[in-house]
């Protein structure tokens, strides 16, 4: 399909598609009670603090690789603050609360299936492909637990698919106010999610690559107005943190480049650097990579094309290899998935892709379908089918692996988002409303009972003194999830003469594994002299 001359959209169409989402996704977020696991709490926090005019800050320390001197501290120095401001934005209006905070990711959610109908249109041609790609990513596999809970997964997944549009209509048509829109919304991306700087050079990219109509002086020209449009969006960001931190970006985002392991987030002191990467050796870091290939080759054939449609995504995608939009696409995936696997291996395997590729999920459902379509048109050849009447077969059939997918996923996934308040009030009642904990999970802690945390570190349980002096840390919380230098402590097989086991929560069931260990930290004496 000629992006130029795209066919004209019924606003009729567009609307019963939102409303449709927006029915879907307001069921969604009824389900999922709160936010339920840590970047979800975490964005939660800081809105809601903010809304109480405790400003952008965090009353906790979830890892260690740009740790604070004290606490509370400026927040989202790590994260980027987009969802955190929308909440905070929604519940201003609404009320401080976990549902008015999850409005906005309801109405981007609605707002994506909506441009996925919108670009199956533009790239299949036809209603019935429109309607599928929106109905795929309606019924999204494994993204569905996620997108109405306080997490990034929406926000970036519209404003990254917009962005990858704009790119390419300013390609398409040589539109210089294409690629203005296109750096904007890549900075709203960006706002979003760090991933959101690689959606500028896509459009950069798109701006500067030849082509027999336009001078370089027309390439340079969009490609600066794809710049402006992104300063624009994230250059009061990048003020904010010079002023409250001496840069514009912290140094935590790239020092996970040198992780050997996704522990290392919580190694402290911190020992993710160049020198130490380097010191692990070319076949670990090999080995590293290669886990990261196989899992986020995982992530793209289970998560991102919905187990059976990733032959014919990519089918789709290569006939498309001549249209801007799936271009921009195409840049995008593969800058992505490079940089999650070569680069960050280990957030990007074990989250990092996951999230960013909400913004692809409108392009693959399309593309898809379209691949989908000449595989059936190719074989209906052969044996002599009813071609038109089996493509609406098999994309039915599609449509119902993806619902019977997310279904599975919802059920799955709903029992452990919604079931953990009940241990952290049983864990509230056992200490000091002044506590401050150090456990898995401080986000949480602080959205369950409002006490400060600092993560418990992938270190030598010695270290507790020192995290004791330095946040005033008065408790340490071991569960079944604790770090390896803590399990001999959890399992009783150790003891540290500073921590005094005070409680065990959970005694009561059979499962041994579900038991909160609750220690009081214990000044140590000096030595005589």
């Amino acid at each position: 399909m000629d992006v130029a001359h795209a066919p004209v959209i019924s606003r009729r169409s567009l609307v019963l598609v939102f409303a449709l989402a927006l029915g879907v996704g307001t069921i969604l977020a009824i389900l999922v009670e709160q936010p339920g696991y840590t970047d979800a709490y975490y964005y939660y926090n800081a809105a809601h603090r903010l809304v109480s005019g405790d400003g952008l800050t965090d009353p906790y320390v979830w890892h260690y690789l740009d740790a604070p001197d004290a606490l509370p501290a400026p927040s989202h120095t790590f994260w980027m603050p987009l969802q955190s401001l929308l909440a905070a934005g929604a519940m201003a209006l609404g009320g401080a609360t976990f549902g008015a905070a999850q409005v906005p990711s309801v109405l981007c959610y609605a707002g994506l299936v909506t441009f996925a109908f919108w670009l199956g249109v533009i790239l299949g041609g036809t209603r019935r492909i429109a309607w599928i790609g929106a109905l795929l990513v309606l019924c999204s596999g494994f993204f569905t637990p996620f997108w109405t809970t306080t997490d990034t997964f929406a926000a970036f997944g519209l404003a990254g698919a917009l962005a990858i549009a704009a790119s390419g209509l300013g390609r398409a048509r040589r539109a210089g106010k294409w690629f203005l829109v296109a750096g904007a919304l890549a900075g709203l991306a960006h706002l979003a999610r760090a991933d959101g700087a690689l959606l500028v050079a896509v459009a950069g990219l798109l701006a500067v690559w030849p082509d027999d109509r336009s001078t370089w002086r027309d390439r340079i020209t969009h490609a600066l107005l794809a710049a402006i449009g992104y300063f624009v969006l994230m250059g009061p960001w990048l003020a904010r943190n010079v002023s409250v931190m001496g840069a514009p970006l912290s140094t935590a985002g790239t020092a996970t480049i040198w992780l050997r392991g996704y522990d290392e987030l919580v190694r402290y002191p911190p020992t993710a650097s160049f020198d130490n990467f380097l010191s692990w050796g070319v076949g670990n870091i090999l080995g590293s990579r290669w886990e990261a290939l196989t899992n986020n080759l995982g992530t793209f054939v289970a998560v991102e094309t919905w187990v059976v449609l990733a032959p014919f995504a990519l089918v789709g995608l290569w006939r498309l290899r001549r249209n801007p939009l799936a271009q921009s696409a195409a840049l995008y995936a593969i800058g992505l998935h490079v940089a999650m696997t070569l680069v960050f291996a280990y957030p990007g395997y074990r989250g990092g892709l996951f999230h960013s590729s909400a913004a692809l999920l409108p392009y693959w459902a399309v593309c898809g379908t379209i691949g989908l379509d000449r595989a059936v048109e190719a074989l209906g050849r052969r044996r002599r089918w009813r071609v038109r009447q089996a493509q609406v077969v098999f994309g039915g059939a599609l449509v119902v692996i993806a619902a019977l997918l997310s279904i599975y996923t919802l059920a799955a996934r709903l029992p452990s988002l919604n079931r953990n308040a009940v241990v952290y009030h049983q864990l509230a009642e056992h200490l000091p409303p002044d506590a401050t904990v150090i456990l898995n999970d401080p986000p949480a802690l602080y959205y369950h009972t409002g006490l400060s945390g600092v993560v418990l570190p992938d270190s030598p349980p010695e270290n507790v003194l020192d995290l004791a002096e330095r946040y005033g840390a008065t408790h340490v919380v071991l569960d079944r999830d604790r770090t390896a230098p803590f399990a001999a402590l959890y399992q009783g097989e150790a003891s540290v003469p500073f921590l005094r086991l005070e409680h065990v929560i959970g005694q009561e069931t059979e499962d041994e594994g579900d038991d909160l260990q609750v220690y009081a930290i214990v000044p140590q004496e000096a030595p005589a002299p």
